[in-house]
């Protein structure tokens, strides 16, 4: 079923399997489901009144398709002809929700229109519970599937983009990978710094699995206050998701959505040419490589232009990709009786990558279905189902490095010496110290990751007293399939032999939840308030096992792929396997009050205690309060424009169990002593195992205000927030004993405002716009390392370093204060004489700064480059709707932030490379040409390889992320015929990023940009129809 509708970059031909045709053929059976309509007319009269039973007069009731349409008296009645007695017709009026009702042959039409949410009465899902919106203290923000299903992607989480104040998503280009996510900042040296999922109750990783359409809301929890809870999961916040289901009394639906694209590099980075890269080789001196150039000009010729540089020039990047292509489609049945509500879809979504020659694609097939039904009026029970397959085929990363060292003067193909069995050409066989072709690692590895997962949730409720005492119970399960393969082919390039390889694993994980949790509810008065108390159970269990080979029998390729077994390795090579698991359980007590005085005075406090086997401690507690003040609720408070004012306030604890269950556990090791005078052999505990004695710990305090202005057209929603991570993970030495422990000591203090302000009108029936904007700032600190002022990281030259008063990781090395641009310039610079005499300083080499001004340039000269989390997060959106127009524009960016060019700086110490276009252009080539750059010959020099700023660059960029036009046809009659509500959609995801960064894109995980994959710009066309 997977191979279903898949369409092959080269062709962009439909290779459609049997699966796939029958997928096709029920998708145009329901496009032929449509309504006859007759040209038989018919009346209808009624009454339209509010929620009090009062009439509502000048209500618009229009029948769908036409332009037919009336509105109702000052006594809420109306009267109007119909061109078929099934006819739809819609009621709309300014303040009310509209209606879209089905006369079915009636001529009597009745209704209520209940008045619209203005967003403070909407219920927000909040853990284990929900909650009015006016009544929450806590920093939540609520998206819905109109807002997902927005973006092109294979992950929902990438439609937070820019949407969500604090919480920063950094793309990710390779097919189906998943974004990654943070919330208000990194709060852990080791424990990982993803949010938790929880989706219908259970709790994940990650949500590759599910399709966006299948989402109904999908709510951040920010603060302490909201994820609390959750305990020892929440630490970096919490994610909660509820799938869709149906509706009571709803009729039946069908709906099919779905959309095609295509994904385009863009920004792609430019290399030096053929003349460029000639230059530069001369400008080195660097015999060797001119020899090379030479021995390339006499097999691939001379350039008639320009006889002293060689006829091939190929742009590597253009020739390792091609646009690819996107798709999904989804079918979705929903509706429900009196008594049942469901909702069953499946979906289908591929991604080709940008890669060509290799197989790098991502394909998944979704099914779900949800179910609840009414048993009697005190119970309520039901259940879903999910069931995810996916294959992903993984290109090389290997190659995006290679493509960017790769030479110009080197063709992709070499027939005369080539290597075998496919001719690619090797810049060692003319006497370059490289390979230089990326198509090595492309047409030689194929890398495969084949995901099942099956989730599924059952519950009941009941209800003892109605509307005020319930019980929930749940059981959910999730059973993760994890198959990795990865086969490196044997080829000869004539100068290597490599052997074939094949490893691989798998792993699988079954985890279970259950929940039993009662919720009570009541008003005495004056005063609300609203309680739960519940139990939790939850397991994890993981099992690997994996093995590799050498010197496959026979050779793997890519037409043999049935006999990619470990067993046709050579037993006598090099082959490993491993086997391993873990199993982890935890029981939680949990409780939360809300109470409330006339809505008006709000109180919050939630309660957790998680008990697990996986540290040496038991159990951790952890508390939250909140406490809200809706201004205008009070007497005295009577401001004209303000229709809203809540002040919120809140403080809580959170836990972070993401650190290696193996951390933490005491050993024994051998030893003798003595015993009676006797040396007896013994055991004692080792004194160097790693002493976890408590969970990471998050305390946050947070305050904030929500508002609404101007009849509640403008909203506003600010948190400023202070976030203290104690007791964190680090490595310190241990002056006693040989080598380095881990200990409870770190702490770490993320902080920042988050703004959101929005302004949305409906001028008319037919016309409405709104706008808005968001930003948030982070402050990231490191407050201690349990005695040493630093702890290193990174690697080999490029070092990170995090110090105490400084961020997380920051890059650490030489301040760069320009170029020497003559001797004067060097004898000038401060450094010794005898400094100098060490390092035979020439003009074109950089003169970096002495920091403390004892004339060596040494450890002690070294700063803070900058941090890869940006400092400034922003997003804005401006959209409207005209009749049966939808338009909307979308924007977000980020400031503050810095990139370490590693590929660039492995560029410089390989020696053996192509440069980058900009280098080529700006390398200092006499005195004043330039003070940024070094010279050619510099370039391959020790001193000005030293990590320093030239290697880190500002991220900063701004992006239009996503522009979006889409046109309905409701109910239009074409020859008799009433087609179903039809959408057609236009969007372009990323068309444009402004940005100064030397990279194809500014968007690096981690701030470390190496063999990133690049990020595409994807337009696509969708569709969307309902019957």
């Amino acid at each position: 079923m997977i191979e279903l509708l898949r369409i092959s970059k080269e062709s962009w031909k439909p290779n459609v399997s049997y699966s796939g045709k029958i997928f096709m053929i029920l998708i145009m059976v329901f496009f032929a489901m449509i309504k006859l309509g007759t040209a038989q007319d018919a009346s209808v009269t009624g009454t339209v009144l509010d929620q009090g039973g009062e009439p509502i007069p000048g209500v618009n009731i229009l029948e769908q398709g036409t332009s037919n349409g009336t509105i109702t008296d000052l006594d809420g009645k109306y009267s109007i002809t119909l061109s078929s007695p099934d006819a739809t017709l819609k009621f709309s009026f300014i303040g009310f929700e509209p209606q879209t009702i089905a006369l079915n042959g009636r001529s009597q039409l009745d209704i209520t229109l209940q008045e619209e949410l203005t967003g403070l009465d909407e219920v927000v899902v909040i853990g284990y519970g929900a909650q009015k919106e006016k009544e929450m203290t806590s920093a939540i923000t609520t998206l819905k599937t109109e807002d997902l299903v927005k973006t092109p992607s294979s992950n929902a989480m990438q439609s937070l983009q820019g949407k969500v104040a604090g919480v920063q998503i950094v793309s990710k280009g390779a097919p189906g990978a998943s974004p990654t996510v943070r919330v208000r900042g990194i709060g852990s040296f080791e424990g990982g710094g993803a949010p938790l999922y929880v989706v219908d109750g259970m709790f994940f990783d990650n949500i590759d699995f599910l399709n966006s359409n299948d989402i109904k809301t999908l709510s951040v929890l920010k603060d302490a206050s909201a994820s609390a809870i959750y305990g020892a999961r929440a630490s970096n916040g919490v994610v909660l998701i509820e799938t869709k289901s149906g509706e009571y009394e709803q009729e039946a639906e069908i709906v099919y959505d779905g959309y095609y694209g295509v994904q385009n590099p863009q920004n792609v980075l430019k290399m030096a040419n053929s003349q460029q890269f000639v230059q530069y080789v001369n400008e080195t001196g660097s015999v060797p490589d001119m020899e090379f150039v030479d021995n390339a000009m006499q097999a691939y010729g001379r350039s008639r232009i320009d006889p002293g540089i060689p006829a091939v020039n190929t742009d590597w990047y253009n020739e390792i990709m091609s646009p690819a292509p996107i798709q999904n489609h989804t079918l979705t049945f929903s509706g429900g009786s009196a008594k049942t509500r469901y909702s069953i879809g499946g979906s289908y979504f591929s991604q080709d990558g940008l890669l060509n020659e290799t197989r790098n694609e991502y394909e998944r097939v979704n099914i779900r279905a949800n179910i609840d039904s009414k048993v009697k009026e005190w119970i309520t029970v039901g259940g879903n189902f999910t069931f995810s397959t996916a294959k992903q085929y993984v290109g090389s990363d290997a190659a995006w490095f290679n493509a960017y060292f790769a030479v110009p003067i080197l063709p992709k193909y070499d027939e005369e010496f080539g290597a075998s069995p496919v001719p690619l050409s090797n810049a060692q066989r003319l006497g370059y110290r490289g390979r230089q072709n990326p198509f090595y690692p492309l047409l030689y590895n194929d890398n495969r990751n084949k995901v099942n997962k099956i989730n599924g949730n059952l519950h009941a409720e009941l209800t003892f007293i109605p509307d005020k005492l319930t019980f929930r119970s749940a059981y959910s399960y999730k059973l993760n399939m994890v198959n990795a393969r990865n086969v490196n082919f044997a080829y000869n390039d004539g100068v290597l032999d490599p052997l074939s390889s094949l490893s691989r694993s798998n792993q699988t994980y079954f985890d279970q939840i259950i929940d039993n949790y009662l919720t009570y509810k009541d008003f005495f008065g004056d005063h609300g308030i609203t309680a739960t108390l519940g139990q939790s159970f939850r397991s994890e269990t993981y099992e690997v096992l994996s093995g590799n080979r050498n010197d496959l029998d026979p050779n793997p390729t890519f037409n043999n792929e049935e006999l990619w077994y470990l067993n046709n390795g050579q037993a006598n090579d090099i082959n490993t396997v491993s086997d391993g698991g873990s199993r982890i359980f935890y029981l939680s007590f949990f409780g939360r009050l809300a109470y409330n005085y006339k809505e008006k005075y709000l109180l919050y406090a939630t309660y957790r205690q998680d008990n697990y086997n996986k540290f040496q401690v038991d159990s951790e507690d952890f508390f939250t309060l909140g406490a809200g003040w809706v201004a205008t609720e009070e007497d005295f408070f009577d401001v004209k424009g303000i229709d809203f004012l809540k002040f919120r306030a809140s403080w809580g604890q959170l836990g972070n169990d993401g650190i290696n269950p193996s951390v933490g556990q005491p050993t024994l090791q051998g030893t003798n002593n003595a015993f009676n005078d006797v040396r007896v052999p013994g055991f004692r505990l080792d004194p160097t195992y790693d002493l976890i004695d408590k969970i990471e710990t998050t305390e946050e305090t947070n305050f904030g205000v929500t508002a609404k202005f101007f009849q509640n057209r403008l909203s506003l929603e600010a948190d400023y927030y202070i976030r203290n991570t104690q007791s964190l993970a680090v490595t310190v030495l241990q002056p006693l004993f040989r080598g380095s422990v881990r200990r409870s000591v770190g702490e770490i203090q993320n902080k920042g405002l988050e703004v959101s302000l929005n302004w949305e009108n409906k001028v008319s029936e037919d016309f409405s716009y709104y706008i808005g904007g968001n930003f948030a700032t982070l402050q990231n600190t490191v407050k201690g390392l349990g005695g040493p002022e630093y702890l290193n990281s990174g690697q080999a030259e490029f070092r990170q370093r995090s110090i105490v008063g400084q961020p997380y990781q920051a890059f650490y090395g030489y301040e760069v204060a320009g170029v020497f641009q003559n001797e004067s310039d060097i004898s000038n610079s401060g450094y010794s004489e005898q400094f100098l005499a060490e390092n035979d300083l020439v003009p074109g080499d950089f003169m970096f700064k002495d920091q403390n001004g004892d004339g060596v340039i040494d450890d002690l000269d070294r700063v803070v480059l900058g941090s890869y989390l940006p400092e400034l997060t922003y997003g804005g959106n401006l959209g409207f709707r005209y009749k049966n127009l939808d338009f909307s524009v979308l924007i977000q960016g980020q400031s503050g932030h810095s990139i370490l060019n590693r590929k660039r700086g492995e560029m410089i110490f390989t020696n053996d490379t192509n440069i980058d276009a900009d280098l080529a252009t700006n390398l200092w080539r006499g005195e004043g040409t330039s003070n940024k750059y070094p010279s050619a010959a510099g370039l391959r020099k020790g001193w000005n390889q030293n990590f320093s700023d030239y290697f880190v660059e500002d991220g900063s960029f701004f992006r239009v992320q996503n522009v979006r036009m889409s046109y309905s046809l409701l109910n239009k009659e074409v020859m008799g015929v009433i087609m179903p509500e039809t959408r057609i959609t236009l969007t372009a995801e990323r068309p444009l990023t402004i940005f100064n960064y030397n990279g194809f894109n500014p968007e690096v995980d981690n701030g470390i940009d190496r063999q990133t994959y690049p990020i595409p710009a994807v337009y696509t066309v969708g569709l969307n129809v309902k019957f």
